[in-house]
């Protein structure tokens, strides 16, 4: 390893480090609310949609099903939320010194995977609480953490670039958010949506973040949960991970190009 790659891989360290502290510093609770936050949600929404709505009657071990959704919908716009502002945030930063501006951003997006690390560990324990049986197929579980990962760093590079130009792009991505929460199968079961109408079922599990919410549903909580593989095909779930790839490819490309400039504009 060269020297500029271990001083870059170093730079990245400590900024993984501080901003993980700075985004707790002066709260009561600490850390704690990494873990908090999402429980808080999930039990708004199972006493709201479970209890009084009847959602998830026919899925074993609903509770923590609709958990992992929570705790992967949160990683996901936690991500990209911090991504997107990464670069404005740290323009003092890239004006003193020459680095790798990717850098930035990868060390926003790390805060949001340490949370989402630290509540998978409280989603396995929910799970083994609530009757989940361990199996080999939880090591499949890795694999769709590092799709839906790559989706977020794909968005992150590509609308904070955008973003140092265009200072709405971060509040038009909330509203979006907003939107997304209801498209994805989060609070509802897919089947519910595939018993009222298959083709909608179908075009919500194109998306790669149905599919990889579905899929770790799927390895790590019940076998019945609908994966986009089973219920659409192969060959039509491998264009969600084309969609990633192209995501990452065109964020990647666009931040690349627009590298030289940002410490001026930001």
């Amino acid at each position: 390893m060269s020297i500029l790659a271990r001083k870059n891989k170093v730079l990245l360290k400590e900024l993984i480090k501080t901003d993980f502290k700075l985004r707790y510093q002066g709260s009561v609770l600490g850390y704690l609310w990494a873990i908090l936050r999402p429980l808080l949600m999930f039990a708004i929404l199972y006493i709201v949609f479970a209890k009084v709505l009847k959602f998830g009657g026919d899925i074993p071990h609903y509770p923590v099903y609709l958990l992992t959704g929570i705790v992967l919908w949160s990683f996901f716009t936690e991500c990209t939320g911090q991504g997107i502002h990464a670069i404005e945030q740290r323009g003092d930063l890239l004006r003193k010194l020459n680095f790798p501006k990717y850098i930035v951003v990868v060390s926003a997006t790390a805060t949001a995977v340490i949370n989402l690390l630290i509540n998978l560990c409280v989603v396995v324990i929910f799970a083994l609480l609530n009757g989940a049986t361990p199996s080999w197929s939880w090591l499949l579980v890795i694999p769709s953490i590092i799709e839906l990962y790559a989706l977020t760093l794909g968005v992150s590079l590509l609308l904070g670039a955008i973003n140092i130009k265009f200072k709405d792009i971060g509040s038009i991505w909330d509203v979006l958010m907003q939107a997304m929460f209801y498209a994805v199968p989060i609070i509802y079961p897919i089947s519910m949506v595939a018993s009222a109408s298959p083709f909608i079922a179908k075009i919500i599990l194109l998306n790669p973040i149905s599919q990889a919410i579905q899929d770790i549903r799927h390895n790590l909580i019940t076998s019945e949960a609908i994966t986009g593989w089973g219920y659409i095909g192969i060959w039509w779930s491998l264009l969600s991970i084309l969609l990633v790839i192209l995501t990452v490819a065109i964020g990647a490309a666009y931040f690349r190009k627009r590298a030289p400039y940002l410490a001026e504009e930001v």
